[in-house]
């Protein structure tokens, strides 16, 4: 996705304006979240050893940034990409039982991100992680589970409306589309293409599914093999994860503004580390513990902080409700068509 420059775009709300609405959005959301899922809030690291396995792998292929400490030389220390694993493991350590979870502010640093209007190095999250049971590893559940962050998100356009006057766009629900049902329906376009014509004609969707390969031998998307269930299969195809993803007015595409799943239990963390090549992993602290049902069962997500700010306060670029770092030609670009970055 290269830098994409609205016509006519005029920001709605100055810089001032903005910054007084942000903190409104991010207050009211992580409230809505805590509440309609039983959550409390966790104290959550922004960096992790590295080679314990708890760092977020990604698609295997971005580097994290990495350092060393006085004395302990003998470590090296990573930035996170995610809390995916740490907020199980968290569960575990403070004792959160079956319907209790938490949600944690993650700050993280992704250097080999691609940066464009929806893209920073710099990742702010609402990332979340609650108990289940095995019986809810199912697609009813998870189903469950996305009406109530979609609710919390619905509910939270809803009071941007109310206090700013941005017309509410979101439907009143939220369908599920498989990743295979996609590529079914649309075979000759793009993964991105195949989300905006989706994005497009419901307002808002659940894609379900990614991370397992479609016909064509790929995955809709990449998905690290050791924290969402992509392999088990349902109703609709394979996988127990997806996006929440919406149609963006200002940028004309879709908008993914959350990833979320079921976790893998042991044999589908098995089962995808095969499939990946990746079985080494069974051997690091994390997959140990997995392993050895030293962990609960789980779901868990996160939601894009400045992502949900950006959509409901209809701005065309991300570092206009994040301060971050951005090439100066893209600097330069922006500042001539009059968009204000933090």
């Amino acid at each position: 996705m290269a830098l994409i420059i609205p016509d006519g775009y005029r920001p709605i709300m100055g810089v001032r304006d903005t910054e007084r609405a942000i903190p409104a959005i991010k207050d009211h959301f992580q409230r809505q979240l805590a509440k309609r899922l039983n959550l409390e809030r966790a104290s959550a690291p922004m960096f992790v050893r590295a080679g314990t396995g708890i760092n977020d792998n990604l698609n295997g292929v971005e580097r994290p940034v990495s350092f060393d400490i006085v004395g302990d030389t003998e470590s090296r220390i990573e930035v996170v990409h995610s809390l995916a694993k740490w907020k199980r493991m968290a569960l575990a350590r403070y004792g959160y039982r079956h319907g209790e979870g938490i949600w944690t502010d993650m700050n993280a640093i992704r250097r080999d991100e691609a940066l464009d209007n929806l893209h920073s190095i710099y990742v702010d999250q609402w990332d979340w992680e609650r108990v289940i049971s095995a019986d809810e590893r199912d697609l009813g559940f998870l189903r469950f589970i996305v009406d109530k962050v979609y609710a919390g998100v619905k509910g939270t356009e809803t009071m941007i409306a109310k206090e700013y006057g941005v017309m509410p766009i979101l439907p009143k629900r939220i369908p599920l589309i498989s990743s295979e049902q996609l590529e079914a329906n649309h075979p000759g376009l793009s993964r991105k293409e195949r989300e905006n014509v989706a994005a497009e004609a419901f307002g808002a969707f659940f894609l379900l599914g990614i991370g397992s390969k479609l016909k064509d031998g790929q995955p809709h998307d990449g998905r690290a093999p050791d924290y969402d269930d992509w392999s088990t299969k349902t109703a609709q195809g394979a996988g127990l994860n997806g996006d929440i993803i919406v149609w963006n007015p200002v940028l004309n595409c879709a908008f993914e503004l959350s990833s979320m799943g079921i976790r893998v239990d042991k044999e589908a963390l098995v089962c995808q580390l095969r499939e990946t090549g990746t079985m080494d992993r069974l051997g690091l602290e994390f997959h140990k513990a997995l392993t050895e049902d030293r962990l609960p069962l789980s779901i868990g997500g996160g939601i894009g902080q400045s992502r949900l700010c950006m959509f409901l306060l209809r701005k065309a670029h991300i570092g206009e409700v994040q301060a971050g770092i951005w090439p100066l030609e893209m600097m330069a670009e922006l500042e001539r068509h009059g968009i204000p970055v933090l």
